[in-house]
């Protein structure tokens, strides 16, 4: 879990940094859109599911819509503002489904994978909070 997300800080880093032409209004619009239309493929793709399997799906969908439409902004207005926001997506995409995976379970085992899913994303805040930091003072 801790390597996916330094992993995934790490890429989106990488995204931005060879993003060196600005975004046009436009391109944003439409870019926003492909986004949208992505999330009603996916989505749709979980209708064919049931129970816990297609609220999984759907909070997959959902939170990879999100990250998108954060990274986008990013890639629109990069900012540290906007870089913060695309870590906190992830984070919170990554919670919302580890906590939604842990319904398939019961008792003890149900709570535990719960305390472990918040324990996961609690690290994962302090560590967007610990690589944030020093890209504030340095402004």
């Amino acid at each position: 879990m801790k390597k996916h997300l330094l992993m995934l800080a790490i890429a989106s880093s990488c995204f931005v940094v060879t993003q060196a032409s600005a975004m046009t209004q436009d391109e944003h619009k439409v870019a926003k859109e492909k986004i949208e239309a992505a999330y009603k493929v996916d989505k749709a793709k979980c209708d064919a599911m049931k129970d816990n399997a297609k609220d999984v799906c759907e909070k997959e969908a959902k939170g990879k819509e999100n990250v998108a439409k954060a990274e986008l902004e990013q890639q629109y207005k990069p900012s540290d503002s906007n870089a913060r926001k695309v870590e906190e997506e992830k984070v919170k995409a990554t919670y919302d489904v580890a906590k939604e995976k842990c319904d398939d379970q019961k008792g003890d085992a149900k709570s535990a994978c719960e305390k472990q899913a918040k324990a996961d994303e609690t690290k994962a805040k302090a560590d967007i909070r610990a690589m944030m930091k020093p890209a504030a003072k340095t402004q």
